[in-house]
């Protein structure tokens, strides 16, 4: 389990490292207005106004100011001032970033922090005095539309982190280079997966080659487990009528994610944010006895939600992605069980494309739901039976519910040990009630139904760029693109190596060819950089024997095989997905 105290003292360090930072900012550059300056999961930011273009070099002298403020040693002065008189104060000092904050609080008194000749708006916690922190680093620089609104004046962004210790400091530094090495938007247009065209839009993704293979794998093991399991496929339309949204509680809850209306013969659409109200159309399509029930529709389907041009970022947060989404109808009695399986099913893929460490989340009710608070305390009642009869270690995660439902969210633990929000299963009383889904119970009348969405990878998207930077783009072989490139060291030996690669084909191994006039070692050079788990290089030796050179990427040549012997091989590594 997470210690809870390390995490919240963690916090309070990194937030005041971010303070002493702004302190020291203010002491080189004074002209700079404040933004805002939150601890984060991985470190600490805060946001400047200012005409100066901080550069790399900055930063380097801005660490060594937060040196001299550490030293002084000032201690964090708490202080309660009522509202009006911290607007007086900031307004006095220029700081028009904090009188807008202030605007947007509604309680009458609020709380300064002063360290030194500093003083920010904050509620603190804060460590004792500046002393106390050590190690720490500042790391990047970017640019932030200030409250992530891209209508507001876009302002500088530093990153920094702070720790305990210089060694946890240097481990954090050290996963942070192995990162940048594995980041899925270099990694993409190295090895040729997938692009984001300005022409197109930001946001929306272009499968390329590779990675619509990729994709294909990926889909058929998904399809393969989903029919195993009872689940019938289901494909919905792109848009629906506005009304559908109305009814289903997302044009009240969920508007500011959804794309504008289109007017089609004097009715307004939408472009689908969501599979769920389609699936529910299709259940309703016939009438469902008790003996139905359970009812499950799985689809892959590709919906569109608006995100700020600043918050995008590759294949992790996108504005088109394909969700691999399904809906459980069923009865209450069975609701237990029934989650009990998507955990299973879930823990199941999750291991089949390497991740086998993860934490898992309870999110309990949001302040802004839809139902009633005994259907919200039924439904998390649940969820947690299933978690803990499955023993699944979990954590609450108050009020982080969607606004129909609780939920149990999966994160994820890559080979640097980064989690990332993946599956998440929530139970909902809601929208059956909304759309009146029923069945027909033991006593010939009609019972609503209850309803669970879930998604095991999360979107297609996004499970690529966190299947990139796991691997860093080296993939185990029966999920890679490209298993195997035949190559030739001399022209003469091209019809047998056609022979070699037709053979391949034939047997269902993905292959490609490089019988160009470079030498064999650019070949291979070329191979190694493309993340190819194997070669079949052929020369005049080769094609006299019949047989093929076979070299394995992280381990060399590995022998002369026949092309029987080879394809066995391949088998070998491709039998994992059945």
């Amino acid at each position: 389990m997470v210690d809870r105290n390390f995490e919240e003292e963690l916090e309070r360090l990194r937030h005041s490292a971010s303070h002493v930072m702004a302190y020291a900012v203010k002491e080189l550059f004074p002209d700079t207005k404040l933004g805002i300056g939150p601890p984060t999961d991985e470190g600490f930011y805060y946001d400047f106004d200012t005409e100066h273009k901080f550069t790399t070099e900055d930063l380097v002298t801005i660490e060594s100011k937060m040196r001299e403020i550490i030293n002084r040693n000032h201690e964090f002065i708490s202080k309660k001032v009522t509202k009006e008189e911290a607007k007086d104060f900031f307004l006095k000092t220029g700081e028009f970033y904090k009188v807008e904050l202030l605007d947007n609080i509604a309680d009458s008194e609020v709380s300064l922090y002063q360290c030194g000749n500093f003083v920010d708006l904050c509620k603190g916690p804060h460590v004792k005095s500046t002393g106390e922190i050590r190690y720490f680093k500042l790391l990047s620089i970017a640019g932030a539309y200030w409250r992530g609104d891209e209508r507001n004046k876009q302002l500088q962004r530093i990153y920094g982190t702070a720790f305990f210790t210089q060694q946890e400091l240097d481990n954090y530094l050290q996963r942070l280079e192995e990162a940048k090495k594995r980041d899925h938007r270099i990694l993409g247009r190295t090895l040729d997966l997938y692009n984001i065209y300005e022409q197109a839009g930001a946001g929306l993704i272009f499968w390329h080659p590779k990675a619509a293979i990729m994709r294909r794998i990926i889909e058929d093991v998904w399809i393969k487990e989903h029919i195993r399991n009872n689940y019938q496929l289901v494909y919905t339309p792109h848009i629906a009528k506005v009304d559908l949204w109305k009814t289903s509680g997302h044009w009240d809850y969920y508007r500011a994610n959804m794309y504008s209306t289109v007017k089609i013969e004097d009715e307004e659409y939408v472009i689908k944010p969501m599979n769920c109200p389609g699936h529910i159309l299709i259940y309703k399509s016939k009438l469902r006895s008790w003996r139905d029930l359970p009812v499950k529709f799985a689809e892959l389907g590709t919906v569109y939600r608006y995100e700020r041009s600043g918050v995008l970022h590759g294949l992790l947060r996108v504005r088109g992605f394909t969700q691999d989404d399904a809906h459980i109808f069923c009865r209450r009695e069975q609701l237990e069980n029934e989650i009990k399986e998507v955990l299973s099913m879930t823990f199941k893929l999750l291991h089949l494309f390497g991740f086998d460490k993860y934490k898992v989340y309870l999110s309990t009710r949001p302040e802004n739901f839809a139902g009633t608070v005994e259907n919200w305390e039924l439904a998390e009642k649940f969820l947690m039976l299933a978690l803990e009869e499955c023993k699944v270690k979990y954590e609450i995660d108050e009020g982080a519910g969607v606004f129909y439902g609780p939920k149990i969210d999966v994160h994820i633990e890559d080979n640097l040990g980064r989690t990332w929000q993946c599956s998440t299963l929530q139970v909902d009383f809601n929208l059956p009630q909304k759309f009146n889904v029923t069945f027909r119970n033991k006593d010939g009348k009609d019972e609503q139904v209850v309803m669970l969405h879930r998604a095991l990878m999360g979107s297609l998207e996004r499970f690529l760029g966190i299947l990139i930077e796991h691997y860093r783009g080296d993939f185990p072989v029966w999920l890679a693109p490209v298993q195997v490139r035949v190559m030739t060291v001399i022209e003469e030996v091209k019809d047998y190596a056609t022979s070699v690669f037709n053979a391949l084909i034939d047997n269902e191994i993905r292959a490609d060819k490089d019988f160009g006039e470079d030498r064999i070692s650019a070949k291979v050079r070329n191979a190694e950089i493309e993340k190819i788990p194997f070669m079949a290089i052929i020369g005049k030796k080769e094609a006299e024997k019949n047989t093929i050179s076979v070299r394995q990427r992280h381990k060399g040549v590995i022998g002369d095989m026949h092309i029987e012997e080879f394809i066995k091989l391949i088998a070998t590594y491709n039998h994992s997905i059945s």
